[in-house]
């Protein structure tokens, strides 16, 4: 059975376009799963239902990464209440500023949030963030600083996360971890991973000595040359496309 086929079989309850993008949401869920960008049951990718203004597809909550599939993904509106049926419940405080987002910045389709290690001990630098690797380049310009109030479940923090965050598609919450927003969930895909490796680059320099700081002119080609932000160059589709193809070889449920 082709890949494509399977794609498309699902309940009747969803559409072919909600069905769709539950399969892709639930294969990202597996990738970070894989990448190890999980943490226990927490943390939050959200996506856009399409064709269904003010409905979003959030991870049910209680489950591992590798335990979500197309069909548990729980569909919510902009106020997090559950649409149709759902066996599990969400995070509130997964969708405090995710909610925020959706509903102001209009190309934001996907929020992500992480705590890996190497990104939450960026954000907890006074510094933050160092223009001085390959991956922190692409990214001149394009990052933001959220104070750290607490646990974010406060509806009032959502609308100053969303302040913080201004044009920029990346959100760094001090002292918490890192918000990325993104046109496709293959851009903010995208957008992690730069954001995660050029922490973990840092991290690794800064512990031999002190980081080289890049020039400006130089930052600024290198965000102009990435085509990690542009979905006329894909902003990641190949790369989201290797990854699937790579967690079907381990595990195919997701698409169930």
């Amino acid at each position: 059975m082709s890949n494509t086929k399977r794609y498309y079989e699902h309940p009747a309850r969803f559409s072919d376009t909600e069905w769709q993008a539950r399969v892709q949401l639930a294969a990202m869920y597996r990738i970070f799963a894989y990448l190890k960008w999980d943490e226990s049951i927490y943390n939050h990718i959200s996506l856009r239902v399409p064709g269904e203004p003010g409905h979003f597809l959030i991870n049910p909550f209680g489950l591992h990464y590798s335990e979500v599939c197309a069909s548990n993904l729980v569909k919510i509106d902009i106020d997090g209440n559950i649409i149709g049926h759902a066996d599990w419940p969400i995070n509130p405080a997964g969708f405090t500023f995710h909610s925020a987002i959706h509903a102001t910045v209009p190309d934001g389709h996907c929020v992500m949030h992480v705590h890996t290690t190497a990104t939450q001990a960026v954000c907890c630098l006074k510094d933050g963030l160092s223009f001085s690797n390959f991956y922190a380049a692409q990214l001149y310009g394009k990052i933001a600083y959220h104070d750290f109030e607490g646990i974010t479940v406060h509806l009032d923090e959502g609308k100053r996360i969303l302040a913080s965050a201004g044009d920029k598609p990346v959100l760094l919450l001090r002292n918490h971890g890192p918000v990325v927003i993104g046109a496709t969930l293959a851009q903010a895909f995208s957008l992690m991973w730069l954001v995660n490796r050029a922490c973990e680059i840092q991290l690794a320099t800064q512990s031999m000595g002190q980081a080289l700081e890049l020039p400006t002119p130089v930052l600024e080609k290198c965000v102009a040359d990435s085509l990690n932000f542009d979905p006329k160059y894909g902003a990641g589709e190949d790369a989201f496309a290797a990854f699937v193809r790579l967690v079907e070889r381990q595990d195919p449920s997701f698409r169930h």
